[in-house]
C-alpha cells in the first residue's frame, strides 16, 4: 500500500472505530442512615460498585497511574428504610448507558479509574422499607459512569482490551468491507488496534473528536517505539509527515484529555487522604428540639404519686374500692430546649453485605410525658426524635449492632446482638419521622414490638418485585432499659429463649409502584417486672396490668396483628393508615383465673409531598393509640375510667438545604390516658435536622 493510501486509512479507520472513553468526575459522599420510627431506620441508599462490563471499549493513554482508592457504601431508605425506619432505606443509582466503542490498545498501562458516588439529599433517604445491598468499590475496578453528551467527561479508560495481532480475528471484518485494508495496516503493520472481548471491531460505531485523539495518541505511541527500536523502514517520510499534521490539528483535544486525567488523579489523591475507611462509611443525624405542652386544667393520672417524676410514679389500687388510684398532675410544663444526635458507621466487606454500628445521645424529656400514668411515658404528645437515647441524659449508648448479608440474590440474613425491629418491619412511606408524621403513636402501630431492639436474626426474602416476605426473632436487647432488669438476651438466667422475646413474620405487597399493603403477626413472650405487665417491655400493653385485685402476675404472651398501607393517590397526595389488634394473656401467681386484656388501635391520614416548596410535606393523621376492647379490670394503669384516647397530628416538613431542615409540629391529646374527662392537651415542636 502506498504512503498516501495508508494515511488515508489510517483516518478512515478512526472514523468508524467509536472507541467511547467516557471519563466520569467523582463526586462527594453522602447517605443517611436511619433507625426507627418509634425506632426507625435511617438509611441512605447504597451506591452499587461499577463494573467494567458496561464500558466495553476504551483508548490506551500513557497517563500517571491513579492512586487507588476505595468507597464503602444505604431509601434508608433510611434504612426505608430511610424507609425501613426504625424504618429505611433508599437506593439510588447514577444512571447508566451502553456506550459501545471499538478499543485501541497500546503497551503502556492503562489507569484505573474509582466509582463515582453521587451526593443523595437527605430527604431522598432510605428509609426504604426494602434494605438493599450496599457495594463497595474497588480500586482494581474501572468506573462505568456514562452520560448523553460527548465531551471529555464522559470518558472512561479500558485496560483489558483484547490484544489482536490479524485482522482476520475479528469476527464481523470481512475482505469485502470497504475498509478492510486500512484495518488490516492499523491491526497487522502498526499494532495500535485491539478489539472486543467478544472477537468483534463494531465498525458502524460513532466516534467524537476526544475520542479520535485517544486513538490517534495510542498509534503515534506505537510508530515512536517502531522507529526507536530501529526496527527497520517501516514508516515512511510522508506517513509521518501526515501523522505529525494530524498531531498538530488535534493538539488541543489531547491536551484538554492530559489535563483532565491530571485533575481527576488529583482529586482522586486527596479523597484518598481524607477517606475517613476504605471499608466503612459515617453518617450522621442531629436533632435540635424545641418543645411546650399545656392543658389548662389539671390532668388525671393513674397514679400513687402524680407529683413525682413521670418515670418514678406507680400505680395502684384502692384497698376499698379495688380501682386504681387517680390523682391529678397540678401544673403546666415548661418549654424545653433538647437534642439529640446518632451517627451511624455502615461497613461492607465484600460490597454486598452491610455491618451497622450506631451510636447515640441525647437528653429530651418532653414536656407532654408529665401528664402520663405509669407506663405510658413516651407514648402520646411526644415528637420520637425528643428523648434520651439511653437510660440517662448525654450519654452514649450503642443503639444498634447488625450484621447483614445475601444468601442469593433474592434473600438476605441479618444478624445481630441487637438489631433494629423497626428497620425492617412496619414500615410506612408517610410515617417516616424524618419527613411525615412525627409523634411515638405515629411511627409506628402503638401495639408492636415487646423487643423494639433485639438479638437474634432475620429473613428477606424479596419473592417479586410485588411480594417481600420478612421473618425474624428477638430476644429483648433494648438502649434505653436498665441492664439489671431488662435485656433479657445477655442475661444468662434468662437468655435469648427464656425472657422477653418476639417472633414476626410481614408480608408486603406492592399492587402498583404507587401502594403498598403490610400484613404482621407478631408472637411474644413478655417477662413480668415486679409481678406486673406492661410498658416499657410490655406491648402491645400501654399501662400496667395486675391480677385485677392487685396481686402478683407471671410471665405473659401476647399474639398481635397489624396491617398498614401507604397509596401515592397522586404525585402531590397521599393516604396512609394502620390498624391492629391485640390480645395478651395474663397469668396470675395468685388463686385467681387466668385472664386476657384486648386491645385495638388506629390511624388514617393524609400527606402533600412538594406542599409550597419541592422536597417539602405536610402530613395530618387522626390516631387512637390504645382502645381498651376486653379486660379492662386488669389494668391498674393506662385503662382510665372506659374513656378512648385520641390525637390529631400535623406536621411540616421544609427542607432548608440539602443538608439542614426545620419541622414544625403540633398535636392535640383528647381523652388523655383513657379519662374522657380529662381537658384537651396541645403540645408544640420544632425541630431543626440536621445531617450529614
Amino acid at each position: 500500500m502506498n504512503n498516501l493510501t495508508s494515511v488515508k486509512a489510517f483516518w478512515l479507520s478512526f472514523l468508524i472505530s467509536g472507541a467511547a472513553v467516557p471519563l466520569g468526575s467523582i463526586s462527594a459522599i453522602a447517605q443517611v442512615q436511619d433507625s426507627s420510627t418509634p425506632e426507625v431506620a435511617l438509611e441512605a441508599s447504597a451506591v452499587p460498585a461499577a463494573t467494567a462490563d458496561a464500558a466495553q471499549a476504551a483508548a490506551s493513554i500513557e497517563m500517571p497511574q491513579l492512586a487507588e482508592t476505595n468507597s464503602a457504601d444505604t431509601n434508608s431508605a433510611v434504612d426505608r428504610t430511610l424507609p425501613q425506619t426504625d424504618a429505611a432505606t433508599v437506593d439510588r443509582t447514577l444512571p447508566q448507558t451502553d456506550t459501545d466503542a471499538a478499543w485501541v490498545n497500546r503497551a503502556a498501562t492503562a489507569p484505573q479509574i474509582t466509582q463515582a458516588i453521587r451526593q443523595l439529599p437527605p430527604q431522598e433517604l432510605e428509609i426504604a422499607n426494602t434494605p438493599e445491598s450496599q457495594n463497595v468499590a474497588e480500586a482494581s475496578k474501572i468506573a462505568d459512569i456514562s452520560s448523553d453528551s460527548s465531551t471529555a467527561e464522559d470518558l472512561s479508560i479500558q485496560e483489558d482490551a483484547a490484544q489482536v495481532t490479524s485482522v482476520s480475528q475479528l469476527s464481523d471484518v470481512r475482505p469485502t468491507d470497504w475498509a478492510f485494508q486500512a484495518l488490516q495496516s492499523l491491526v497487522e503493520r502498526y499494532g495500535c488496534i485491539a478489539g472486543y472481548p467478544d472477537g468483534t471491531f463494531r465498525g458502524n460505531r460513532a466516534m467524537t473528536r476526544y475520542e479520535f485523539a485517544a486513538g490517534l495518541n495510542a498509534c503515534l505511541d506505537q510508530i515512536t517505539k517502531q522507529i526507536s527500536g530501529s526496527t527497520g523502514n517501516l514508516v515512511s517520510r510522508e506517513d509521518l509527515a501526515s501523522l505529525q499534521r494530524l498531531q498538530e490539528e488535534f493538539a488541543a483535544e489531547l491536551a484538554t484529555l492530559r489535563g483532565r486525567v491530571d485533575a481527576l488523579e488529583a482529586r482522586t489523591a486527596e479523597l484518598e487522604a481524607n477517606q475517613f475507611s476504605t471499608t466503612t462509611k459515617l453518617n450522621a443525624f442531629a436533632w435540635f428540639n424545641l418543645t411546650g405542652a399545656f392543658a389548662g386544667e389539671r390532668v388525671r393520672v393513674e397514679a400513687t404519686n402524680a407529683k413525682a417524676a413521670p418515670l418514678d410514679r406507680v400505680a395502684g389500687r384502692d384497698p376499698v374500692t379495688n380501682r386504681p388510684i387517680v390523682q391529678k398532675v397540678d401544673d403546666d410544663p415548661e418549654i424545653t430546649f433538647s437534642q439529640l444526635v446518632w451517627l451511624t458507621l455502615t461497613t461492607s466487606f465484600t460490597g454486598k453485605d452491610e455491618l451497622i454500628t450506631q451510636l447515640a445521645v441525647g437528653n429530651g424529656n418532653s414536656p407532654a410525658n408529665q401528664y402520663t400514668s405509669p407506663g405510658l411515658f413516651n407514648t402520646f404528645g411526644t415528637p420520637f426524635l425528643d428523648q434520651t437515647a439511653g437510660v440517662n441524659p448525654n450519654e452514649v449508648i450503642l443503639r444498634e449492632l447488625s450484621y447483614r448479608f445475601p444468601v442469593s440474590n433474592s434473600l438476605q440474613v441479618v444478624i445481630g446482638p441487637r438489631i433494629n425491629f423497626y428497620r425492617y418491619f412496619d414500615n410506612n412511606n408517610f410515617n417516616f419521622f424524618v419527613d411525615g408524621a412525627s409523634s411515638f403513636n405515629s411511627n409506628n402501630s402503638p401495639l408492636l414490638s415487646a423487643t423494639r431492639r433485639g438479638a437474634g436474626a432475620l429473613v428477606l426474602w424479596d419473592i417479586s418485585r410485588r411480594l417481600k416476605l420478612r421473618l425474624g426473632y428477638l430476644g429483648e436487647s433494648t438502649e434505653f432499659l436498665p441492664t439489671s432488669v431488662f435485656n433479657s438476651a445477655s442475661n444468662p438466667s434468662q437468655g435469648l429463649f427464656g425472657g422477653t422475646n418476639t417472633s414476626t413474620a410481614e408480608l408486603t405487597f406492592s399492587p402498583s409502584d404507587r401502594a403498598n399493603l403490610r400484613f404482621l403477626y407478631s408472637r411474644s413472650n413478655i417477662q413480668q417486672i415486679g409481678g406486673l405487665i406492661g410498658s416499657p417491655n410490655g406491648k402491645p400493653i400501654n399501662g400496667l396490668a395486675d391480677d385485677g385485685f392487685g396481686g402478683r402476675l407471671g410471665n405473659a404472651t401476647a399474639n398481635t396483628f397489624s396491617f398498614n398501607f401507604d397509596w401515592s393517590v397522586s404525585r402531590r397526595f397521599g393516604l396512609f393508615g394502620r390498624y391492629g389488634y391485640a390480645e395478651t394473656n395474663i397469668f396470675p401467681k395468685t388463686n385467681r383465673p387466668d385472664g386476657k386484656i384486648e386491645t385495638q388501635s388506629y390511624q388514617l391520614g393524609f400527606a402533600l409531598p412538594d406542599f409550597l416548596k419541592k422536597g417539602a410535606q405536610f402530613t395530618l393523621s387522626f390516631l387512637v393509640p390504645f382502645d381498651i376492647t376486653g379486660g379492662r379490670r386488669f389494668l391498674v394503669s393506662g385503662g382510665g375510667n372506659g374513656g378512648k384516647q385520641y390525637e390529631i397530628e400535623a406536621t411540616y416538613y421544609l427542607p432548608i438545604t440539602d443538608h439542614i431542615s426545620i419541622v414544625p409540629a403540633f398535636y392535640a391529646i383528647g381523652n388523655a390516658n383513657n379519662f374522657d374527662n380529662n381537658p384537651t392537651i396541645f403540645v408544640g415542636n420544632l425541630r431543626t435536622q440536621f445531617s450529614f
